[in-house]
């Protein structure tokens, strides 16, 4: 119908002529209460904010000269974090000297990953970025 039979139409019921796909060849319009549309509109956006899950990510820092009960202790933390569903970030801080040997480091990253194999895939794979070196591991799909 055209504007203005759908505004009359729209008067004459005391709501409001509401254009829902203004895009669309012609335009949708709907003849609403305007108050109630953008009242329902703001539920269902709420409705689907409480449905969606967010992932967090946990970082894990680690230095070169580590122990491996120490990483055994940061392996088991990484585990808890991907069984709740968070991403985890591994980071390897060098300082000092130890900017030197950072190729020989890589194995640390990777023992790490090898060890979380069951619950975790990597994400990212090693990466140097200025004095650290990071890696993400995700929750495995079953």
């Amino acid at each position: 119908m055209s504007i203005q039979d759908a505004r009359k139409v729209a008067e004459d019921e005391g709501v409001d002529l509401v254009m829902i796909a203004p895009t669309a060849k012609p335009p949708v319009c709907r003849v609403v209460d305007y108050g109630k549309f953008k009242y329902e509109q703001l539920r269902k956006e709420k409705e689907a904010k409480k449905k969606q899950k967010t992932v967090e990510i946990k970082e894990i820092r680690l230095s070169p000269n580590i122990d491996t009960n120490d990483l055994n202790t940061k392996v088991n933390a990484a585990k808890k974090f991907l069984e709740k569903g968070n991403r985890v970030k591994v980071t390897l801080r060098f300082r000092g000297r130890e900017m030197a040997h950072m190729g020989a480091s890589v194995h640390i990253l990777t023992d790490f990953a090898e060890a979380l194999a069951d619950v975790a895939v990597i994400e990212k794979q090693p990466k140097v970025e200025g004095r650290s070196m990071t890696m993400f591991l995700s929750e495995k799909k079953n």
